[in-house]
């Protein structure tokens, strides 16, 4: 994208963001709960904390991975309020699929910049304003100092950035657990086969979500029904007794 289209898009941004600001209250809230306990009890502040970068990844780069990694984050926004602004460099969302896990269309302020370099820009500028649920960004990789750059404008506006890197996830958990990231949380999401069906020919998705970063706390791993339609999570009643139910670390403690 030409400089003079970044500045266009940059500008019309911000003159959004102040009309969001002026009609409507800063959120308040500093913590989202999973509302699944063995999830909240296990994350510091009982929750996913706002005002923070939070980093979500697909578990490989088959397209039902990056769909359930994608739903992940469009549920934990369907669990707050106000508008989102989701930047990525072309048209290639599901909004229904959104809709589907709870994060309605008329929340939705999509940023489509053309290329990453742009979405990292307004990805910082939306996280600078208070009067948004929360910023989502798309990267095939999120350089060290621009997560930097985008965890302190979270921490100063009090707005949840998540950030979907793309296309590097592919192997085990582990595999990153020891990569350098200012990120409060790192997610990896898989899709795993569903579970007993609920009616005829369909079961409600299950994924494998694996916490494999977590400044103050340690690493763990669920098997956990997929975003229901208010965007909440829940454990398999089959599950309560297998791994995925339990919050005893797997990976090492990360700062």
């Amino acid at each position: 994208m030409p400089p003079d289209s970044r500045h266009s898009v940059i500008v019309d941004l911000r003159a959004h963001f102040d009309r969001l600001e002026q009609g409507g209250r800063r959120r308040d809230r500093r913590v989202i709960p999973f509302e699944v306990p063995a999830i909240d009890a296990h994350l510091p502040d009982g929750g996913l904390a706002t005002g923070a970068l939070h980093e979500i990844a697909a578990a490989g780069n088959a397209a039902h991975d990056v769909a359930a990694a994608t739903l992940f984050a469009a549920g934990i926004l369907a669990r707050s309020s106000g508008p989102v602004l989701w930047c990525l460099k072309a048209h290639d969302l599901f909004a229904p699929g959104l809709a589907g896990v709870g994060l309605q269309p008329d929340r939705v302020i999509y940023a489509e910049t053309g290329d990453e370099k742009t979405v990292l820009l307004v990805m910082e500028e939306g996280l600078r304003h208070g009067g948004l649920a929360g910023v989502v960004g798309e990267f095939t990789r999120l350089p060290t100092t621009a997560a930097r750059r985008l965890q302190l404008a979270a921490e100063t506006s009090g707005v949840l950035a998540l950030a979907l890197p793309r296309g590097i996830a592919g192997g085990k958990p582990e595999d990153r657990a020891d990569e350098s990231t200012p990120a409060t949380t790192r997610w990896q999401i898989g899709a795993e086969p569903s579970g007993p069906r609920v009616v005829e020919g369909l079961g409600r998705d299950r994924w494998r979500v694996a916490l494999t970063r977590c400044r103050g706390g340690a690493s763990a791993e669920w098997i956990l029904e997929a975003c229901d339609a208010a965007g909440r999570l829940a454990v398999p009643a089959d599950a309560t007794d297998r791994l995925a139910a339990a919050t005893s670390p797997i990976f090492a403690i990360a700062g």
